[in-house]
């Protein structure tokens, strides 16, 4: 998958906030070009709201894959205001797919917030090998999808979101972290937690 993720100034200083605005893109994108590899393997999505449940899941994962990469390489503060931001975007992102699909009248962002803190706590508790997420941690992504998704080939779609889709995904994420963090503040096992949405 192809993402744009350099700057066109590169000497321009930025926020954690600008670099997490554009993080927050491209999750959203290698999140959607999970879920489209897994459709077209044949899994079983049979309405947007589900699809957005997967969507939700694989966003979760790389925001938490995301806090343990950039761990290293920044203090706290830098860490939580960079993670707070990426999440919040996504949220927005979120919401506005959300709004789509169902209409207006809710805010969708605080119950995408609130699984993500939950998924972050979850995640948590799992080894991160190098630069990796371990096999635990890979499992219960797929856990998570399967519990999304249509009842068809359920038992196969795990293996397909730990061997195939995790990988895909970690290699887009490393070149585009690589890329945004290049001339910026600097980046590399966290569990930061999001703020409430207001």
């Amino acid at each position: 998958m192809r993402i744009r993720s350099h700057w066109n100034d590169k000497k321009k200083e930025r926020s954690a906030e600008e670099i997490a605005g554009v993080l927050a893109f491209i999750e959203w994108r290698i999140a959607g070009q999970a879920l489209l590899n897994l459709e077209n393997e044949g899994f079983q999505t049979d309405t947007q709201l589900q699809r957005l449940e997967v969507l939700q899941e694989l966003c979760a994962f790389l925001v938490h894959v995301t806090d343990r990469l950039v761990h290293p390489s920044m203090d706290d503060e830098q860490r939580q205001r960079f993670i707070v931001a990426l999440a919040l975007k996504i949220a927005d992102t979120y919401h506005d797919n959300r709004v789509d699909a169902e209409g207006r009248g809710q805010d969708f962002r605080q119950p995408f917030i609130d699984l993500l803190n939950t998924r972050m706590a979850d995640y948590a508790e799992f080894r991160f090998e190098g630069d990796a997420p371990g096999y635990a941690f890979k499992r219960y992504l797929g856990e998570c999808i399967t519990n999304s998704m249509g009842p068809r080939d359920r038992k196969w779609i795990s293996d397909q979101v730990m061997e195939i889709e995790v990988p895909e995904m970690l290699k887009t994420l490393h070149k585009g972290l690589d890329n945004l963090f290049d001339g910026a503040e600097g980046r590399g096992a966290g569990g930061a937690e999001v703020a409430q949405t207001s």
